[in-house]
């Protein structure tokens, strides 16, 4: 008898059509089994009150309390001019802090009755501020009596379960629903081998799933949390493990460099020696390419740790085995630096063809969208006559007549930027698959490498090139202390006059219309303060051209400019004709000016963490020491004002990377854009649950060395294919 359908029910049937349809619309669930693996955010204990003083603004929180003190006020207003308007004032307590509910119109009659001093309930709304204390209006509620049937059966246990909620849905409501699904969770399948179980103590799924969402201890919840986390982790790891199976079993065209070829010469005229780091991490890349199914590889690096370099004796040695190599850029800019760069870097063997190119020479060419139609028709014919060994473009690489002659490895940059689609349209262009090299300056903890680029072998480039310099941080409150901004402006003042450079970045373009949606809202001023719009490219730099940086030559680049503009911004900013570029955050990756050495970040708050630090990293890339300066108006206490003291207080990416993750939500690890939203983690904290994941990567590979096809384990089959929805399938087909 097959059990699974009990979990496959849609929730229409047992729930009733209206609670299911908010239920898919506002939680993303549609079945039993959604609504069972749709666990507690937290636990209130019936004895032991929510503490009203750290409810956050404007979420939607759920509080248990007592009533202190309940007053109907009368009022006079439009609607209600003869003093008739209501308006119920209930203020509750739970010990550590009081909070203000209030009821209007129609709507005081029932609270009246029920709320009365010394009640108990549970309380659910948006948290707001009014006359400068917290309140919550029309909130919904639950009583905490304990005299019906159904409200003993539902609030029996201890420990009362808080759901994630909605405005639409209230925890209570989930909970109730939960209740009515619970006696399915017996039937759940177990993904996780008895062995493995066994061998590691864990409960069985239905047991666990019982005691998430009816606890009668804190031990029910510690035991059901570890085991849901093993079936997160696990399931995930034996996904990947069987993408990694499935890519070993490919054939690929091994690539050796020939001893005296390409490579050898390129090496010979380099002007320094390559790092440590460096040496290693070709080394497991050059191993790679010499085995007969493709690599499949990430590489870290921090800003200005050489990746290029690594990425381009890569080029040179699949050019060397008679074979192509692509490289994909995100944006235009960075695909026509590289493309200076690597020219510069090879001089005459990149003249491949041409009078003047040695005897091992190739063709180095660019690809983008915006080029002619000429240079783009030669730039295609020698990728098709193998005149080109290396090219390297954007997007545009990856249209349909774009045809190599024998496409050996493709090269991407900053990988977070591209579709899955996009990385696996340039793969099919090999006759065989290419192999791959990914590469990304934005450092990810080892436990998020393992999840999300699980499919790949993972190589860290973390020294810096000698004659990299140091870069100073310091946050720049500009509301607290607007002198410390007009300081900055002279301190970039400073710079140009010693003979450099300096970016300023803003978070807006500024030719954007406003909004009509939003025009029509009437804001509070606490709103207007909070949520002015970021400052923008065009406004900033004419403000700074006539005022505090007037008589030195600015400029503005942004991603609206027509490509041609764009380049010849870059152009003159690289020669030194430029002072100050005032820029979006198209200067983010790849944009290399060594005598830039001053950045002002405006409205830095705005920025993310890891992207802060890709910023920075463009100032301090020649001899002279960078300075960053971080520009707020948040106030000191606030998380926005912490995030940016930790970006001025380290230059370790690994360390901010690991602080950015903190802060943001665990389920945004896997990149809802590129995942299923239902596969988003729920107990698995990726930083915290290192050990977790990584033995259950290796239990995965064991599995599935053992049995790939998964034959032996009906339940993990099921697990996976409940994970593995059409979307997300792909995202790992194509990692």
């Amino acid at each position: 008898m097959d059990l699974v359908p009990a979990l496959e029910e849609p929730l229409k049937k047992v729930l009733g059509p209206p609670t299911a349809k908010v239920m898919a619309e506002s939680l993303g669930l549609h079945t039993v089994g959604d609504l069972l693996h749709h666990y507690p955010r937290r636990y209130e204990e019936r004895g032991q009150l929510t503490h009203l003083a750290d409810l956050p603004l404007d979420e939607h929180v759920t509080v248990v309390a007592m009533v202190a003190d309940a007053r109907l006020h009368t009022f006079a207003s439009a609607k209600a001019p003869r003093g008739k308007g209501q308006r119920l004032e209930v203020t509750i307590t739970d010990g550590s802090g009081r909070l203000q509910l209030v009821f209007f119109g129609h709507g005081v009659h029932k609270p009246h009755k029920e709320l009365l001093p010394g009640t108990r309930a549970m309380f659910a709304g948006k948290a707001s501020v009014f006359n400068r204390r917290l309140q919550l209006a029309h909130p919904a509620y639950e009583l905490l009596r304990g005299d019906s049937e159904e409200t003993v059966e539902t609030w029996a246990g201890a420990l009362i379960p808080i759901y994630p909620a909605t405005a639409k849905l209230e925890s209570w409501k989930i909970g109730k629903a939960i209740q009515t699904v619970l006696p399915s969770a017996q039937e759940a399948v177990d993904p996780l081998p008895a062995a493995l179980r066994d061998g590691r103590g864990l409960v069985t799924l239905p047991e666990a799933l019982l005691k998430i969402h009816r606890p009668q201890t804190k031990a029910d919840i510690e035991d059901a949390r570890s085991r849901l986390k093993w079936d997160e982790a696990f399931v995930l790891q034996v996904a990947l493990a069987r993408r990694r199976h499935a890519d070993a079993q490919l054939p690929a065209v091994a690539r050796r460099p020939k001893p005296d070829g390409l490579l050898t010469a390129f090496d010979d005229r380099l002007p320094f020696t390559l790092t440590e780091g460096q040496r290693k991490v070709s080394k497991e890349i050059f191993d790679d390419l010499a085995t007969e199914h493709p690599m499949h590889r990430l590489l870290q690096g921090e800003v200005g740790s050489g990746k290029t370099m690594v990425a381009l004796r890569a080029m040179l040695a699949t050019v060397d085995a008679g074979g192509q190599a692509a490289m994909l850029a995100p944006t235009e800019v960075l695909a026509q630096q590289h493309h200076r760069s690597i020219v510069e870097m090879m001089g005459d063997l990149a003249e491949g063809g041409m009078l003047g190119g040695t005897e091992h020479a190739t063709k180095v060419v660019l690809l983008t969208g915006s080029m002619g139609t000429a240079a783009r028709r030669q730039a295609m014919l020698d990728l098709a006559t193998a005149e080109a060994g290396i090219v390297i473009g954007t997007h545009a690489l990856i249209e349909d007549k774009v045809q190599f002659h024998d496409l050996g490895l493709v090269v991407v940059d900053e990988q977070h930027r591209f579709g899955v689609e996009q990385r696996d349209a340039l793969r099919g262009k090999g006759k065989q698959p290419p192999h791959l090299l990914v590469m990304t300056a934005t450092p990810i903890p080892r436990t998020v490498a393992m999840t999300v680029f699980g499919d790949l072998e993972t190589s860290v480039l973390d020294q810096l090139p000698a004659g990299r310099s140091p870069i100073a941080s310091h946050v720049v409150p500009a509301a607290d202390k607007p002198h410390f901004l007009a300081r900055a402006w002279e301190r970039v003042r400073e710079e140009v006059g010693n003979g450099h450079q300096a970016y300023v970045v803003c978070p807006r373009i500024g030719d954007e219309d406003d909004d009509p949606k939003k025009a029509g809202r009437k804001k509070s001023p606490e709103d207007e303060a909070e949520k002015r719009p970021p400052l923008a490219v065009l406004d900033i730099a004419d403000q700074l051209a006539k005022g505090p940086l007037h008589g030195l030559r600015v400029e503005v680049l942004h991603g609206r400019m027509h490509p041609d503009d764009k380049d010849a911004v870059m152009r003159r900013f690289a020669a030194g004709d430029t002072d100050v570029l005032v820029a979006t955050t198209v200067i983010e990756v790849g944009v290399n000016v060594p005598n830039a050495t001053a950045m002002v970040i405006m409205d830095a708050d705005r920025f993310g963490v890891s992207q802060l630090h890709q910023l920075r990293g463009r100032v301090g890339r020649g001899s002279a020491p960078g300075l960053c300066l971080l520009v707020s108006e948040m106030p000191e206490a606030s998380a926005a004002r912490q995030r940016l003291n930790a970006v001025a207080s380290t230059l370790d990416g690994f360390e901010l990377s690991r602080i950015d993750l903190e802060q943001r939500r665990e389920g945004d690890v896997l990149g809802q854009a590129q995942s299923g939203a239902r596969t988003s983690l729920k107990v698995l904290a990726v930083i915290e649950d290192e050990e977790v994941i990584a033995e259950a990567r290796e239990e995965a590979a064991a599995v599935v060395a053992a049995d790939p096809e998964l034959e032996q384990l009906p339940g993990l089959r099921t697990a996976l294919d409940a994970l593995l929805d059409e979307e997300r399938e792909q995202y790992l087909e194509k990692g």
